[in-house]
C-alpha cells in the first residue's frame, strides 16, 4: 500500500487557516474590566525610600476593539478611600483633607479622548484626570496581551502630585514625599458575549 500526499489544495486551506487563527482570536471586542482580576498601585518616594500601595475599588467602562483601536474608549472612576499604603494610619492620612480630601472628593476619575496606535498591542492613550476636584490631561502607554476569551490591558504613567493638590500643608515639600507618583494598572478586559 502507498501513502498518499496531501491533496495540494487541502493543505492550502490548511496552511491559510493556520495563518487566519491568530486574527479571529483578537477580533473579539472588549466591554468590560473585571475588576477583581485587575490591579491599580502606585509608586513613590518619601524620605528617600520607596513605597508602593493601591486602590482596593474602582469601576471602569470599555469599548475596545483590537481592530479598531482608535475608536476605543474607557472611563475609570476610583472611590479614593479605598486607597491602601499598607496601613491604617496611613490610609487615614490619605483620605484626609490634606491628600485625597475623600470627604469633599470621593472619587477621582479618567475618561479616554483618543488612542493611538505605537505598534502591535502598544498604544497611547491621552485623557483628562480628576483628582480632588483640579484636572489635567494625561498620557499613557498601554499594551495589550490577549488571554483566553478576555485579555491584559497594562501601562505605566507618572504624575505630579502637586498638579492635583495632593499631599498639601505640611507634605508639600518635596524632599518628604517626592512630587513624582508612578502609576501601575493591569485591567483584565472582558470580551462582549457573543
Amino acid at each position: 500500500m502507498t501513502a498518499t500526499r496531501p491533496q495540494p489544495r487541502l493543505a492550502g486551506l490548511a496552511l491559510l487557516a493556520a495563518l487566519a487563527a491568530p486574527h479571529v482570536a483578537s477580533a473579539a471586542e472588549y466591554t468590560a474590566i473585571d475588576a477583581a482580576k485587575s490591579k491599580l498601585a502606585f509608586g513613590y518616594t518619601q524620605m528617600g525610600v520607596p513605597l508602593e500601595g493601591e486602590f482596593k475599588k474602582f469601576e471602569a467602562k470599555l469599548a475596545f476593539d483590537p481592530a479598531k483601536p482608535e475608536a476605543a474608549r474607557a472611563t475609570l472612576v476610583v472611590p479614593v478611600a479605598s486607597v491602601d499604603a499598607g496601613f491604617a494610619e496611613a490610609n487615614d492620612e490619605l483620605g484626609g483633607k490634606l491628600w485625597f480630601d475623600a470627604a469633599s472628593h470621593p472619587t477621582a476619575r479618567f475618561e479616554s479622548t483618543s488612542v493611538k496606535v505605537l505598534g502591535p498591542n502598544r498604544f497611547e492613550v491621552r485623557g483628562p484626570l480628576t483628582i480632588k476636584g483640579r484636572t489635567r490631561e494625561v498620557t499613557a502607554p498601554v499594551t495589550f496581551t490577549p488571554q483566553g476569551k478576555g485579555g491584559v490591558l497594562a501601562g505605566t504613567f507618572t504624575l505630579k502630585r502637586a498638579d492635583f493638590g495632593i499631599g498639601e500643608g505640611m507634605w508639600a515639600d518635596f524632599g518628604t514625599v517626592a512630587n513624582e507618583i508612578r502609576i501601575d494598572f493591569q485591567l483584565a478586559a472582558v470580551a462582549a458575549a457573543k
